[in-house]
C-alpha cells in the first residue's frame, strides 16, 4: 500500500488534538439492563465451557479467567522499569525520591528547605 507523497504514517492528528474528543460513546442504560439480565446465563455458559473436556484448552482457560475476574477482580499488575541513566546525572532530589520509593531511605524536608535522608 503506498501513500501520497508527504503523508506521515502514525501521526494522523495534530499534536494535542484527539481523534475522539468526546471520548467513548456511552452504553445506553436499557442495553446495560438487558446485559445484566443475562449475567447468570453468561456465567453458566462460561462454567460449561470451562468444564467441557472436549473444548480447546484456550477456551477452557479463558472461561476460567473470566469467571475468576468477575468473582475476585483482576489481579494487580506490576512492572519493573529500568532507566538507563547514569546516577551521576541525577540531581540530589531525584536520588532521594528514588531511594525513598525503594524504601531504602526516608526523605524529609530539612530546616533550610533541602531534603534530608535518614
Amino acid at each position: 500500500m503506498s501513500a501520497p507523497k508527504g503523508t506521515i504514517w502514525g501521526k494522523p492528528f495534530q499534536r494535542g488534538a484527539s481523534g475522539n474528543p468526546s471520548g467513548r460513546p456511552k452504553i445506553p442504560e436499557d442495553v446495560k439492563e438487558m446485559a445484566r439480565g443475562l449475567t447468570k446465563e453468561a456465567i453458566a455458559t462460561l462454567a460449561a465451557v470451562m468444564r467441557d473436556g472436549t473444548a480447546p484448552h484456550s477456551a477452557r482457560v479463558r472461561s476460567a479467567e473470566v469467571i475468576l475476574d468477575r468473582a475476585w477482580g483482576r489481579p494487580e499488575t506490576t512492572s519493573n522499569v529500568r532507566i538507563s541513566q547514569d546516577v551521576r546525572d541525577l540531581s540530589t532530589a531525584e536520588i532521594l525520591v528514588a531511594l525513598a520509593a525503594l524504601g531504602v531511605a526516608a526523605a524529609e524536608p530539612g530546616a533550610d528547605g533541602s531534603e534530608v535522608v535518614h
